[in-house]
């Protein structure tokens, strides 16, 4: 028995047949050619098909795993149209008179580690996304077919790591868990493990030479176990069983409203990322959508997303949800959600930065744009429109002031707009400080607690060495959310958490005696927080 440490990515356990999966690889050398030209036009040729593979695999992505999840393989199309990658290419194979895959495959090895080297978090995670395109090019270059793991029976998939033109290619009912050497928890294959609801482990380093063994995975405790002696492995299919209890347990609560045994309601809503994961709310149960992340629509995009765009994106969730309250939470981006088309300068601490409504109130129109597409949507369900960052009554009442004249341009254009409530994020020491002041102007406060707990701390939750100081369970973020639920209540409005703070079930009981009204929390913990609110 061999016990492998790695990181986990997604809770869980899963029992069976470990199965290897990669692309098949190519063995590039590096020839002379004496036609350089012609290598070139060999090199177009094949990027061509590669970008037709790209668009094709878009086309199936959209249908199995929704939008905002397909959007990396336009990605894909769009860095293979970059001039200086291509130029890189067609250069070395002028330059140096080399076969097109090695030029390729060097270019390829190059952008990749100017990407791994950068201080973002966004444009590190393109390192593997340029390795991929890369690889498939010269596939097609060198007659290579795509390859992987043929599963005959539901396995514990572990690879290098999985770009997502090879995970949309599984059979993912044969799929038990996946583990990967290397990636992080924001990984493509972590990001489809919590889509798939399976387990997930990432950076096991030492998973090597393990294919066709049985294998365990402990999603909680971070830790893959090879050939189990027995008492192991009867031990966690025990852990099994009771999972597949838990879950039925949970499935019952379907239905039911999250009641207290003393009566108090609590709304349990679900945070989403796009118009797909409301099929994962309502399959949960959720009472609404406490965050509607609609930076996801601008990080999809290669463009501004227009008007009409956004209004058909909101309007879909807010009919698909039946009158259910949906939370969208305005233009969020800088820190660590970088886009290109915006021209945002590099920063020394861009989490201190420009970002989320300082972002918004410089780029007014950008603002006014999504701003109407909401208010249009509000005319087809319950929405609400939440600001985050604020750190002073001045900038709510400037939003607010731009919301109201929005209000009154559309309706002297005629068209409808629904009763919109209005709250912000408090997720700055600062809006907690005046949370008295605050709630004067808003209908709700929803608590980011994620960035409270990184800025109160003064600690960079993304930084791994920081991780033993790092204690979302701080007496003073404690008091702070107390604060907030206190300060808004004392002006009639109500105030709930929308960070993953939420979700940590320990924490819940408290919560309500705090007298939070909502914990918005990812689909998969809904009945979760649900079965601990019910049985207070």
């Amino acid at each position: 028995m061999k016990v492998l440490s790695g990181k986990a990515a997604f809770k869980g356990v899963a029992i069976g047949k470990i199965r290897e999966f990669g692309a098949k690889k190519v063995e590039v050398n590096k020839t002379s050619v004496s036609d350089a030209e012609a290598e070139i036009t060999r090199f177009e040729a094949a990027k061509e098909t590669a970008s037709a593979q790209l668009g094709a695999l878009y086309e199936k992505a959209v249908a199995e795993v929704g939008e905002e999840n397909a959007a990396i393989f336009e990605v894909h199309q769009m860095m293979l149209e970059d001039e200086d990658y291509l130029d890189g290419i067609k250069g070395m194979i002028r330059d140096e008179q080399v076969n097109a895959e090695y030029a390729v495959s060097v270019t390829g090895q190059n952008f990749s580690e100017v990407f791994a080297g950068m201080d973002d978090d966004y444009m590190r995670e393109r390192a593997a996304d340029v390795k991929d395109i890369s690889a498939r090019v010269v596939r097609i270059l060198a007659g290579v077919e795509e390859g992987g793991a043929v599963m005959e029976e539901p396995s514990i998939l572990v690879a290098e790591d999985l770009a997502p033109s090879e995970t949309l290619q599984l059979d993912r009912s044969k799929v038990l868990a996946f583990v990967t050497r290397k990636g992080s928890t924001n990984s493509h294959t972590a990001i489809l493990a919590r889509t798939m609801n399976i387990p997930a482990l990432v950076m096991v380093t030492e998973a090597e030479h393990v294919d066709g063994l049985m294998g365990i995975v402990d999603g909680k405790e971070g830790k893959l176990i090879v050939e189990p002696d027995e008492e192991t492995l009867r031990s966690y299919q025990d852990k099994l069983e009771e999972q597949k209890k838990e879950q039925e347990l949970l499935n019952a609560l379907k239905g039911k409203p999250s009641v207290t045994k003393d009566g108090r309601k609590i709304n349990v809503y679900a945070n989403i990322g796009g118009v797909e994961d409301v099929e994962a709310v309502l399959a949960n149960d959720a009472e609404g959508i406490g965050l509607f992340r609609s930076e996801f629509l601008y990080l999809q995009s290669s463009d501004y997303p227009s008007e009409e765009e956004q209004f058909e994106a909101y309007k879909a969730v807010a009919e698909k949800m039946g009158g259910k309250r949906v939370i969208i939470r305005t233009l969020d981006i800088g820190a660590d959600k970088q886009i290109d088309y915006f021209g945002l300068d590099k920063e020394e601490n861009p989490a201190l930065g420009y970002r989320a409504v300082r972002i918004c109130l410089n780029k007014r129109e950008v603002f006014k744009t999504q701003l109407r597409a909401l208010c249009r949507a509000s005319a087809f369900g319950r929405i609400a429109i939440m600001v985050p960052m604020i750190i002073s009554v001045w900038e709510v009442r400037t939003v607010k002031e731009i919301l109201e004249r929005i209000k009154e341009e559309l309706k002297e254009e005629g068209k409808e707009v629904g009763d919109i409530e209005f709250g912000i994020m408090i997720e700055t020491p600062a809006s907690v400080i005046i949370a008295d002041e605050l709630a004067k102007e808003v209908d709700f406060f929803s608590i980011g607690t994620n960035d409270l707990t990184q800025y109160t701390l003064a600690i960079d939750r993304q930084n791994a060495k920081l991780d033993m100081f790092y204690n979302a369970h701080h007496p003073a973020i404690l008091r702070m959310i107390k604060m907030v639920v206190d300060a808004a209540h004392k002006e009639g409005i109500w105030a709930g958490i929308c960070g993953e703070l939420g979700a940590d079930t320990t924490l819940t009981e408290e919560f309500v005696n705090m007298g939070l009204d909502e914990l918005s929390v990812s689909p998969g913990m809904v009945l979760p927080v649900r079965n601990k609110v019910v049985n207070m």
